[in-house]
This record gives structure tokens, sequence and C-alpha cells, in this order.
């Protein structure tokens, strides 16, 4: 695709374009890295990148970036083409599927496919070899279920879904529209719930199910758990990485971004807009507010306000962890002294 076709591509989506200039109107071939990147490929740039104290050694033919004077004067000095946009990472992102065409999965049933005669299949799905489909099951139009997956009966699923290699999706769950399940993930599997009686442990039935609203779109080795009674429920627009454990009975608000192996214990009631970054674990109940970040690795243990920053194990506000942390170096020779105070 020539630059400036791709250029006028680009005045149509959502980064907001304000200008280009184009050196040479090259063919773009393929998308890379700022520093990866060759000729005929296109890049992208943010002003608070690292990278623009090395635009001198960079090869692409193009680069995406924002209406930064000191980043457009260098490219400008180097000859390198660029279009300005208000969000470069959007842009790139509209980019990227302008030049890398998704697999076009063609409405059928593959006839390894096996599907109780109660199912029903909407219009336009492609329903891929050896998937199965139990009772009861209603599966919405334009749907790509793939290899290997198993939808187990009462199961309710809108339109316009992905549901990628191998997932498993229990009974008693709902899948609203336009969601995407990566490979290996279980949605609806059953809840950590026993009892402790005399030294041995009393299975709780686990007999809920699972909701899940539009525009979710769900990692690799997920786990999604239901609860006992009721449901899990997840709202709109949010975004789960690889490799998470979500607990029976969890409520999660919308457009939440959770990092891999982040873990939500059963309960827990999570706000909306929340970030988690990777490993974070949310103890059994708690309730963590709109707009929440939580650091790598922080234990939340007890309830969290509104628009908090927290880091740490247990969590506390990101200030007071940093400076908490910065002091933890020095309690050995800080004990030393103790001691020696109390000897005098």
């Amino acid at each position: 695709m020539l630059l400036s076709d791709l250029v006028d591509l680009i005045k149509k989506g959502n980064s907001n374009f304000i200008s280009a200039n184009i050196f040479e109107d090259l063919n773009i071939d393929d998308a890379a890295s700022l520093d990866a990147a060759v000729k005929h490929q296109i890049s992208f740039l943010e002003e608070n990148n690292i990278l623009k104290e090395k635009l001198d050694q960079t090869k692409a033919s193009a680069i995406i970036t924002t209406n930064n004077d000191e980043i457009v004067s260098a490219l400008k000095k180097l000859n390198i083409s660029n279009i300005i946009v208000k969000n470069p990472r959007i842009a790139f992102a509209e980019v990227l599927d302008y030049l890398y065409k998704t697999i076009n999965f063609k409405p059928g049933i593959h006839a390894s496919a096996v599907i109780d005669k109660t199912a029903i299949i909407g219009a336009d799905c492609h329903i891929g070899p050896n998937v199965y489909i139990g009772e009861n099951t209603i599966i919405g139009d334009n749907n790509h279920i793939l290899p290997g997956s198993s939808i187990l009966g009462n199961v309710q699923i809108g339109n316009n879904n992905i549901i990628h290699p191998n997932c498993v999706i229990y009974e008693n769950t709902t899948l609203k529209n336009n969601c995407v399940i990566n490979s290996n993930s279980v949605i609806g599997s059953e809840g950590f719930g026993f009892i402790p009686e005399n030294g041995k442990w009393v299975k709780m039935p686990q007999k809920g199910g699972v909701k899940i609203m539009s525009f979710v779109e769900i990692g690799t080795n997920c786990c999604i758990d239901r609860p006992a009674v009721g449901f899990t429920f997840i709202d709109e627009g949010t975004k789960l990485d690889n490799l998470i454990q979500i607990g029976h009975g969890v409520k999660i608000g919308k457009n939440c971004a959770f990092a891999a192996q982040v873990g939500i214990a059963g309960g827990a009631n999570i706000g909306d807009g929340v970030i988690l970054a990777g490993q974070v674990g949310v103890n059994n109940r708690v309730k963590v507010g709109n707009n929440v970040i939580a650091s790598s690795k922080c234990g939340i243990h007890c309830d969290i306000e509104d628009g908090k920053v927290i880091s740490g194990f247990p969590a506390m506000e990101n200030k007071s962890w940093l400076r908490s942390s910065s002091i933890f170096k020095k309690l050995p020779e800080l004990a030393k002294k103790l001691r020696q105070l109390d000897k005098q």
C-alpha cells in the first residue's frame, strides 16, 4: 500500500489526524518497532518514548507521531516521512489492521462438530472441527467457534463473538456480543467451595453461572469460576490478560484492565475502570472502588476507595509504599543502631 493511501485511511480513523509530511511516497509493506524498522516499514513514536533520542538510527520509511515540535523537526531534518496525529498508538493499531488482514472464517459447520439437537445456531456462524455444543444452548449470529472448543448445556451466546481453539464454556454461562475468548480458557468452572467438617472437606455444590457482557476480551489460560448460587459477573469493555483467575461470585465493572497472573478471590467486588498490574491479588469479599490502579504484586486485603493508586503487600497508597520501600534496605543498619542505643 502506498504511504499516501495509508495516510488517507488514517484520516478516516479515530486517532485525530493533524497533518502528514511525505518525502517519498513508497509502498508500505509492513510495520515494526522503531528500533527494528527497515525501509518500506512504518512505525510510531510517542513523545515520552526514550527511543526519540535514537531517531537518527531508525531506517523506517514513515513514522506516526504526535504534534511534538522536537520530534517533528528531527524527522524533517532526517527526511523521514511522518504522519502527525493526536493519538499515535490508535493510528498504529489501525495501520496494523490495514496491513495484516485477519483470517476469514467462512460460515458453516464442520462435519466433525457434535451439536445437540436441542441447540440453536444462528446465521453466518463458523463452527470448527471437533467443536461440541450441548443441549439447550443458544448461539447467536456471526460467531466463530474454533477447533476443539466445548460449549456445554444451557449456555447463551450473543452475536459476533470469537471463541478460540480449545476453550471450555460450562453450563449456565451467558456471553453477550463482540467478545473474544482466547485459547484454553475456561468459563464457568466450579468455584472452590468446600466446608470443613471433622477434619475433612464437604463439597458445596456450585450451581450458579457466569455472565459476561459485551466487548469483553479474555486472554489465554484464564479461569472464571461459577458460584454456588447467583453469578460471577464481568461488565462490558473489560480486558483480561493471560493466566488470570477470577473466583466464584466476583463482580467486575466496566472497562477494567487486568494484567497477567492477577488472582481475585471469591465474592470480591471490582468497580469500573480498575487497572490491576501483573500478579495483583485481591482478597475474598474485598471491594475495590472505581478507577483504582494497583501496581505489580500488590496484595489487596481491605476495601479501597475510588481513584486510589496503591502498591505493596499489604496494599497502601503508592506514595507511602515508595517511601517505605526506600527504607527497607536500611533496616538492618537501623536495627543495629537501635540495639546499640538499648545497650547505652
